[in-house]
């Protein structure tokens, strides 16, 4: 690896660091549906890359343990402080999104 990948991996670790710092503390209201339905992904898309990432480096993680990395506690507490149901208007909308992206 030369100095310039090990530079540009470093920023892009920073910002992935500021990602999940932004998700976890400035906007934890913002919920996994609204995500997809405007960005095309959520909190667990990003924690299943971070599990195929460490498995493509030979680390095994679990499901559960790439979700903590990304959400900063168990899933299932982030989902009872966090995650609301989701409305008709947001699934009609995730719904919609999903025909328009898969099309």
């Amino acid at each position: 690896m030369t100095d310039t990948d090990f530079e540009t991996t470093q920023i892009e670790a920073a910002a992935f660091r500021r990602l999940i710092q932004h998700l976890m503390h400035e906007r934890p209201e913002v919920q996994n549906i609204d995500l997809m339905i405007h960005a095309g992904f959520c909190r667990n898309c990003l924690s299943d890359w971070y599990r195929e990432a460490a498995e493509q480096r030979g680390i095994t993680m679990t499901r559960d343990e790439a979700r903590e990395a990304v959400y900063g506690l168990p899933f299932a507490q982030w989902k009872a402080q966090h995650q609301r149901e989701a409305t008709p208007e947001q699934l009609a909308a995730f719904e919609a999104a999903q025909r328009k992206h898969s099309g």
